[in-house]
């Protein structure tokens, strides 16, 4: 679609659509789930208003990146087909209010005892009576008054309450959880012990549920929560308290979980906690999906699965499909011809994801042949600079540098990663001069994320496409309601 001078007000009606009214006239189904709704297609994805968030992946946004992720529909056809397009159509609208002043923090009031919570934790959550009552005695667990919750308090240096995090104690349905308004997410629910290691968890349970599981000389040990998946409190900590050295990811054993482990690697590598180069950061992972599942096993509850990362099963057919590949074009005189040629073939069907899904087997094998092509040009580059390697080491470097929490985007951005890469390639092939050993080095790593942007694309097509989404109902358009 041709540029599109959209106004901001234009814009601003467009993101505010009401998704719910949006899709349930689509004839989805929605599942309420408290204050939001779940997509029941995609149950990962749960819908508020304008706004939506994909759990599974940790991203969101509001309508029109909803309509352009799940429609397949550039920026410019979204926003038109959200201010009703050539049809018509006008969507609700979600309610246009400021959001109320923040609250102080403060800690909601205690009931006189914990019976509630005790038996929650103790009965249904099965954490170690020792460690509860520590706890406890500390106040950093307690039971709220009004609605029994558990609440996990987070304090600061000076051990005043920051943060608190509750939980609901009634075992039918989904139980409530959220943090008390005013929680400051750098102090959440941890402790502080003598030596220098650090142990990290996603949520309060599941600290408590890994305490209970290595009893001996646990006070020794620091541990804390991240509220989620978000590093403020992991790096307050570290701040806090220099001598931590020894950082320990603990997080869920699913999807989400394996990449939040990614991402915090990386963040404590920014803030030069560590050096990928010459170490890295030490991973636990519970045997089912978090630690509290492995406590229910071990008292002959039927815990929840563990749930590896789609991406990272895929991968290794992947590669060796590739190495496949590679070995029979491994003659061809000049694979950089074969990364142009397949280039060309297939540009016009990753046009749009609908071309793509529809195409799927001729675009897995363009990307394949692509990135065969980027390793063969890539070890003849090296051999040139007598670093030579074989096939299955640039296979397997290839493999190792592959990180899911990276990999984001959908198949307008992989496409448009892809063609910079071989604009790049191509640029300094056809270069005047004579290659530099740092040109040379430089031309290695772009055959090489040439190589990995093709991986991306193809577990992209394998995982994503397999069910494409259907259009919007011609028949909606038809259909008018006022903002």
């Amino acid at each position: 679609m041709s540029y599109i001078p959209f106004t901001e007000e234009e814009k601003q009606r467009a993101n505010s659509v009401d998704l719910v009214d949006f899709l349930q006239r689509q004839g989805e189904q929605l599942i309420r789930s408290g204050h939001e709704w779940r997509w029941k297609r995609h149950d990962s994805v749960t819908i508020r208003g304008s706004e939506w968030f994909r759990h599974s992946r940790k991203e969101g946004g509001h309508a029109i990146d909803f309509v352009q992720r799940f429609y397949d529909m550039d920026f410019p056809e979204a926003v038109t087909f959200l201010l009703g397009g050539e049809g018509g159509l006008e969507w609700n609208q979600t309610e246009k209010s400021a959001p109320p002043p923040k609250k102080d923090f403060a800690l909601p009031e205690a009931n006189p005892d914990m019976r509630r919570v005790f038996a929650y934790l103790l009965k249904q959550r099965f954490i170690d009576p020792s460690v509860l009552s520590y706890f406890a005695r500390e106040h950093l667990i307690y039971e709220d008054k009004e609605y029994h919750n558990a609440v996990f308090v987070g304090v600061d240096e000076n051990s005043i309450p920051r943060h608190a995090h509750k939980r609901g104690t009634y075992t039918k349905g989904e139980p409530y959880k959220g943090n008390v308004e005013g929680s400051d997410p750098k102090y959440s629910f941890h402790y502080i012990g003598e030596d220098d290691t650090l142990y990290v968890f996603e949520a309060p349970i599941d600290m408590l549920s890994f305490i209970s599981l290595h009893l001996k000389d646990w006070q020794k040990h620091s541990y804390v929560t991240l509220d989620g998946v978000s590093e403020h409190a992991m790096l307050q900590q570290l701040k806090s308290h220099p001598n931590l050295k020894n950082i320990v990811l603990c997080l869920d054993h699913d999807e989400a979980g394996i990449e939040a482990t990614g991402r915090l690697k990386d963040i404590l590598a920014e803030h030069d906690y560590y050096d990928p180069a010459y170490m890295d950061i030490p991973v636990l992972q519970s045997r089912y999906k978090d630690w509290n599942e492995d406590i229910k096993a071990k008292h002959g509850i039927t815990p929840i699965p563990a749930g590896e990362h789609p991406k990272l099963v895929l991968l290794p057919e992947i590669c060796e499909n590739l190495s496949s590949v590679c070995e029979t074009l491994s003659a061809v005189p000049d694979p950089a011809a074969v990364i142009r040629e397949y280039h060309r073939r297939l540009t016009p069907l990753v046009d749009s994801e609908k071309l793509a899904a529809a195409n799927s087997e001729i675009v897995g094998a363009c990307l394949q042949k692509m990135a065969a092509g980027a390793l063969l040009s890539a070890q003849r580059e090296l051999r040139q600079m007598e670093r030579p390697e074989t096939l299955g080491q640039l296979v397997g470097n290839l493999r190792d540098s592959y990180r899911p929490h990276l990999d984001r985007g959908w198949m307008r951005t992989k496409a448009e990663d892809i063609r910079e890469d071989a604009v790049n390639i191509d640029r300094q092939l056809f270069a005047p001069g004579i290659r530099t050993l740092q040109d040379r080095q430089t031309l290695v790593s772009d055959y090489m994320r040439l190589a990995l942007d093709c991986i991306k694309a193809q577990l992209f097509v394998r995982l994503e496409l397999s069910q494409p989404l259907q259009a919007p109902k011609e028949s909606a358009l038809n259909f008018k309601m006022s903002l």
